[in-house]
């Protein structure tokens, strides 16, 4: 029984590793960027979007869908950059303990 125990006191603890991550995360933001930096994306860690900032260069009323890429092109950007942050500190967390395929943390 001793083992078991052990094993509810270690995930007990891992619980409390994860909800201060998911703080952490939540203030955590990375920015994206498309069209060499005229469109800026900023999410937090756990993916919202904080922000927008578009280049007034880029404001033609003729190039609309051009805008509208660049807008997708910088949150898919910074989606990626969240998500790489987000696994590094699950690794760290985890102590490079591999999840099971199709689990994703912490969302």
């Amino acid at each position: 029984m001793k083992n078991l125990g052990q094993m509810m006191k270690q995930a007990q603890e891992m619980q409390a590793r994860m909800a201060e991550l998911q703080a952490k995360l939540a203030q955590t933001e990375m920015t994206g960027s498309s069209g060499g930096g005229m469109v800026r994306v900023t999410m937090n860690g756990k993916g919202e979007l904080r922000g927008v900032k578009i280049d007034p260069a880029l404001l033609n009323p003729d190039e609309v869908e051009v805008l509208e890429d660049l807008i997708v092109a910088a949150a898919n950007d910074a989606k990626a950059k969240v998500e790489t942050h987000v696994a590094d500190k699950m690794r760290e967390l985890t102590g490079g303990l591999s999840l099971p395929p199709g689990l994703k943390l912490p969302f």
